[in-house]
């Protein structure tokens, strides 16, 4: 593998972006790029993760469209098309990440397959705390997240334990739930073999289900990261649901067309 290039989402959240990019900073395994998916944020927002982009001592693009609505699919597949590495991490701007991060997901990597991570959520006031005081959970050893857990700041801790679990990462090759952007991982060529992701999912909703769904279609596995390569996720308000149910109709119908892999508005529009 040469470069592996880490697709970052953000909207109107400098402060989550900033401990997000702090934790990618401090990576174990340097050999990798980072592309800032914005998905509309204003004007000073912009300018502030731009400025926490300055300090990156790896390769960094910013990729920013106008504020129309949530479109997490077309910002990504732009952000995509100004990556150059063969491997795709996507990774939410307000996910925090340990330093074996990059280098976990990089021994995971194996041709033929995605690999989904699992997330830890940081409770409501936790988050406050973390923003307000620029807590570093990125150095924070095992412990001090079970402190976290008996505390009740964190949903579970669980994740953060490491499991080599060999072969056992491959018994669901064709499970396409709980496989989300905020931590997931696949070859750039697969990416574009199935179109990257179609922007006709627009407003919150399985744009990132719809997307595995084609890979699982075109023969691409699915490789368990759990208890590997976790990442922490700061509370937030939900997204606006209104899609929700026209998002889903969508994504069922596809589930039973088996054939169906190549997104109809995607990722090629940019090539």
């Amino acid at each position: 593998m040469n470069l592996i290039s880490i697709i970052v989402t953000t909207y109107n959240w400098p402060a989550a972006l900033q401990l997000c990019l702090e934790s990618l900073f401090a990576q174990q395994y340097g050999d990798f790029e980072i592309i800032i998916a914005d998905d509309g944020s204003n004007i000073s927002n912009m300018a502030l993760s731009k400025s926490i982009c300055t300090k990156s001592p790896v390769p960094i693009k910013y990729v920013h469209h106008e504020d129309q609505g949530f479109r997490a699919s077309t910002i990504r597949n732009k952000a995509v098309a100004q990556s150059t590495g063969e491997y795709l991490i996507f990774l939410d701007g307000d996910c925090i990440v340990r330093p074996g991060f990059v280098s976990c997901h990089r021994q995971l990597a194996v041709q033929g397959h995605f690999v989904p991570g699992n997330r830890v959520l940081l409770s409501q006031d936790f988050t406050s705390e973390v923003i307000n005081h620029n807590i570093p959970l990125y150095k924070k050893n095992w412990l001090y997240f079970v402190t976290l857990s008996l505390q009740n700041k964190i949903n579970r801790i669980l994740p953060f334990f490491t499991l080599p679990l060999g072969r056992l990462r491959l018994l669901e090759p064709k499970k396409w739930q709980k496989a989300m952007t905020c931590n997931l991982a696949m070859w750039r060529d697969d990416f574009v073999r199935v179109n990257g992701f179609d922007e006709l999912f627009e407003g919150w909703g399985y744009e990132d289900s719809d997307l595995v769904i084609r890979l699982i279609h075109a023969g691409i596995k699915r490789k368990e990261g759990r208890f590997a390569v976790p990442a922490l996720h700061l509370w937030h308000p939900q997204n606006d649901r209104s899609q929700h149910d026209l998002n889903f109709k969508r994504l069922l119908e596809r589930l039973d067309q088996q054939d169906f892999i190549f997104a109809k508005k995607g990722f090629s529009q940019y090539l």
